[in-house]
């Protein structure tokens, strides 16, 4: 009887479940913070949330996809790495898109730490999980932890974009009309 080769992908199950299930509770508090800031009357038009609430849901979902194809029951590496490529170029394209959006937007002027954590660290993160996807199947153990790693990094900065969304409502929010009538 022969046996059975175990999957390098087995070993990163529990990762998955961690980060695929932070991402996910992260997409619904992110939609809780856009309802809340729109609520509050302090989101301007809709080419910011585009430009910079929209991107921070497709990194969480991009995590959580990433996190769904590498718990799946692959029997090649081969065709999980196809997937992932797939996704690492969607998500290059999706960014530059994004940046485009980003500077048409005229309610929100991006600052540098903006242009990092907003453009620059998603347009690092998707092609080099687009590489690492590509090399899956001759080098499994270290595009692996690239995957790894993106999907982590991927979550952090939806993290931090996610918390500069709600700091930056928290400071716009506006002086309900009674204190406004108030002289000073």
């Amino acid at each position: 009887m022969l046996q059975e080769v175990a999957s390098p992908l087995a070993a990163w199950e529990s990762f998955y479940v961690i980060v695929g299930s932070s991402a996910a509770a992260l997409t619904g508090l992110q939609f809780v913070v856009i309802v809340l800031g729109a609520e509050m009357n302090v989101i301007g038009g809709g080419t910011a949330v585009r430009a910079f609430g929209t991107p921070t849901i497709v990194h969480f979902a991009a995590v959580l996809l990433v996190s769904a194809i590498l718990s799946a029951p692959w029997h090649s590496l081969t065709n999980a790495g196809l997937v992932l490529a797939a996704c690492g170029l969607c998500g290059t394209l999706y960014c530059i898109n994004i940046v485009r959006h980003a500077r048409r937007q005229q309610d929100y002027k991006p600052v540098l730490e903006d242009w990092l954590w907003h453009f620059t660290f998603p347009l690092l993160a998707y092609p080099t999980l687009l590489l690492a996807a590509l090399l899956l199947r001759s080098h499994p153990v270290a595009a692996l932890f690239w995957v790894g790693t993106i999907t982590v990094f991927l979550l952090f900065i939806g993290i931090h974009n996610a918390w500069d969304a709600v700091t930056w409502m928290a400071q716009r929010q506006r002086p309900s009309s009674e204190e406004s009538s108030t002289p000073s």
